[in-house]
């Protein structure tokens, strides 16, 4: 029997979608492992929390509650996970690739003496071990990461899988891990807030990205009009962000953020391989370019060539038709 451990994010007293992938995903898995679905929440009041993804599968939450964990801090979050993954008897732990999951995991692997898989894309079980398939090669192609280590750590690209219907009236069992986190050697002082409202560009569906030929900073509430209409999260190519075009948060790409949505819609970005590998595992791909030999189209679904000052409009006014019907 092969408990699996999920490391639950939240905010503001919600469970991200992020987490109910994954415990939609450790749901399926554990029906064959044989063992039960851990979800693990570290904060200072983790208040319903527990019902919350009980009715996506968790047999058992593990809260870790306190002024220790009031604030983000590497390793009191690290040393907290590693305690609930021992309590659990965990052989399978898994985490979002997140800006957190990504601190995190790869010291939580090397203090659970553990294997790791990074930015998965696919998750299964094979004759009982955990087989984790991950991009490559910024992306252009894909490999099976499978594991000799008797606990197997994996952190999943968001938007990787499905998030199951919820079971009305399930109930999970609740435990308090009393972790010692030891002395702090460093704390976290202050959070600035970004954008309200601002769904964050690892977790968005739909994403609506400007490239070099938005022209200037003013340019990009033609793209915002459009992601207004259809409930998207707006980005950037490098190209645009050196330009002084947008801020660093909203780049997409080899260096800013790795994005993994149902719809990306790529607005005066050329193609540069940078960019694909930042994008290319995107369900499917849009673009708007009036270069038709725009290196961009080679990896599009769907392609419209022409100016996207004059494409933008007229597809933010059908989509306000058709959303409107």
């Amino acid at each position: 029997m092969s408990n699996i451990l999920v490391f639950g994010e939240h905010a503001e007293g919600k469970v991200k979608k992020t987490t109910l992938e994954l415990v939609s995903k450790a749901k399926e898995l554990a029906g064959q492992t044989g063992g039960q679905v851990i979800v693990a929440f570290l904060g200072g009041s983790l208040n319903g929390l527990a019902d919350q993804v009980a009715a996506y599968g968790a047999k058992k939450v593990a809260l870790c509650e306190g002024a220790s964990f009031e604030k983000y801090n590497t390793i009191a979050y690290t040393k907290a996970l590693a305690e609930v993954a021992k309590q659990s008897g965990a052989s399978i732990v898994l985490g979002t690739a997140s800006s957190a999951g990504k601190d995190i995991f790869p010291r939580l692997a090397a203090r659970l003496e553990a294997g790791m898989a990074s930015e998965s894309t696919s998750l299964r079980v094979d004759a009982g071990k955990l087989v984790a398939r991950k991009p490559i090669y910024s992306g252009k192609a894909f490999t099976d990461v499978v594991f000799s280590t008797a606990i197997q750590v994996a952190t999943a690209r968001p938007n990787s899988f499905p998030v199951a219907v919820p079971e009305a009236g399930a109930n999970a069992e609740v435990m308090s891990i009393n972790a010692d986190v030891g002395e702090m050697r460093c704390v976290l002082k202050e959070v600035v807030q970004g954008a309200q409202g601002k769904v964050d560009l690892t977790e968005a569906e739909i994403i609506v990205s400007g490239g070099r030929a938005m022209g200037n900073a003013e340019n990009f509430k033609v793209i915002q009009a459009l992601a207004d209409v259809i409930g998207a999260t707006v980005g950037a190519s490098r190209a645009a962000v050196d330009s002084g075009y947008a801020p660093h948060d909203m780049q997409v790409g080899q260096t800013g953020k790795v994005v993994n949505p149902k719809l990306y819609i790529a607005c005066g970005i050329s193609g540069a391989i940078q960019h694909l590998a930042g994008m290319r595992t995107s369900k499917y791909i849009v673009a708007i370019n009036k270069d038709p030999e725009a290196p961009i189209f080679s990896k599009a679904d769907y392609g419209i060539v022409g100016d996207l000052f004059t494409i933008v409009p007229l597809l933010t006014e059908e989509c306000k038709k058709v959303l409107a019907e």
